[in-house]
This record gives C-alpha cells, structure tokens and sequence, in this order.
C-alpha cells in the first residue's frame, strides 16, 4: 500500500468543490467548461481539482478534439458511491435542516 493512498483519497470526497464535481459526474460524462459553468466556479479551479481527481483515478479522462471529457471511474467509484447512498439513506439522518 502507498504511503497515504487512503488519506489521499478521502481527502478528494471531504473537499466540498470535489465532491461537488464528483456528484455533477454522477449524471453524465462533461469538460472542465461545462462544468465550470454549472457549478459557477472559475474554470482554473475547477481544473485544478479535476487533475487531483484524475490522479486518484477517481476520474477517467478522454481527449476529444481540443477537450477533454471527465467520466467518473465506472468500475470503482460508481458502486461505492451506490454503496454510501445505500449506507446513508439507511442509517443517516437525513431530516432536513431549516
């Protein structure tokens, strides 16, 4: 095991825009514009995650002409994810805060 690996990979759920872009990926494959554009965050923030989160590989990326298309990791990331929402609609209380 690396030195950190969990540290580092939890650190990019804890982060709230990392998280935010790992949710926004959830719904479909977008470029650092688009989602720049949708969560109103400058675009040299939003790539500055994205790279942390391609590192972890948290993140596939594919070139697409000039761009590059950010997928959420299918075969790890996409059922842990159903896993914690499994998780915390069970066990978590989740009435709403006013």
């Amino acid at each position: 095991m690396k030195c950190g690996s969990y540290e580092e990979f939890f650190k990019n759920f804890a982060n709230k825009t990392k998280f935010k872009i790992i949710m926004r990926l959830k719904n479909k494959p977008m470029s650092v514009n688009e989602l720049s554009k949708a969560m109103r965050e400058e675009q040299s923030k939003i790539s500055h995650n994205l790279a942390k989160l391609a590192r972890c590989s948290i993140l596939n990326v594919k070139q697409k002409g000039k761009q590059r298309i950010y997928s959420l990791n299918k075969d790890t990331v996409m059922p842990m994810l159903k896993l914690v929402e499994k998780h915390v609609e069970k066990h978590c209380d989740m009435r709403c805060k006013k």
